[in-house]
C-alpha cells in the first residue's frame, strides 16, 4: 500500500533523531507532517507531541507515524492510547521485529528509542518498516479485529 503521509512526533530526547529521519523521508519524497517538538526543550513532555501525531494517523487512512523518545517506551504507550493505533517499539537488536510489526500487526506507528539507536540504525529500521506490507493473513486480521473491539 502506498503511504499517503507520515506524521512525526518527538520529545527532547528524540528531537535530534526525528530531525535526521524527517530530512531522510523528505529526500525520499514522502509527505511529512511534523507535530513537534520544533526545538530542543529539555523540559517538554512527550504526550504533547506523540498524542497529536497518533490522532492524525488514526484520522488519516493510509498514513503512518514515526515517534521518537529516549527509550521509545512512553511514546509507544501514549500512541497506543489512541483508538485505531497500533504502535510498535524498536530500540535496537534484530530488524526482524520491525518487519514483523508490519506483516503480523499492521503497525501504523513506529516508536524509536533514540538513546539506543544510531542514526544509521534508525534509518534502516524506517526503510524496512515503510517498505513492509501487512500480510493480510486471516489469523492476523482476526487478531487485529479483536484488539479493535477493546
Amino acid at each position: 500500500m502506498k503511504i499517503k503521509r507520515i506524521f512525526l512526533g518527538a520529545d527532547h530526547a528524540g528531537f535530534e533523531l526525528k530531525e535526521h529521519v524527517r530530512k531522510y523521508l523528505q529526500k525520499e519524497g514522502f509527505e511529512v507532517v511534523d507535530k513537534g517538538a520544533f526545538k530542543f526543550d529539555a523540559n517538554d513532555d512527550y504526550p504533547d507531541f506523540i498524542v497529536p501525531a497518533a490522532k492524525e494517523v488514526a484520522k488519516n487512512k493510509g498514513s503512518r507515524g514515526i515517534v521518537f523518545g529516549g527509550s521509545g517506551q512512553g511514546e509507544a504507550i501514549a500512541a497506543n492510547r489512541v483508538k485505531g493505533i497500533r504502535a510498535a517499539l524498536y530500540y535496537g537488536s534484530k530488524m526482524d521485529i520491525v518487519k514483523l510489526s508490519r506483516t503480523h500487526n499492521d503497525a501504523n506507528i513506529l516508536s524509536l528509542g533514540a538513546r539506543f539507536l544510531t542514526k544509521e540504525q534508525a534509518i534502516e529500521a524506517v526503510k524496512i518498516w515503510i517498505n513492509t506490507d501487512f500480510s493480510n493473513e486471516e489469523r492476523h486480521i482476526r487478531r487485529i479485529k479483536k484488539i479493535d473491539k477493546t
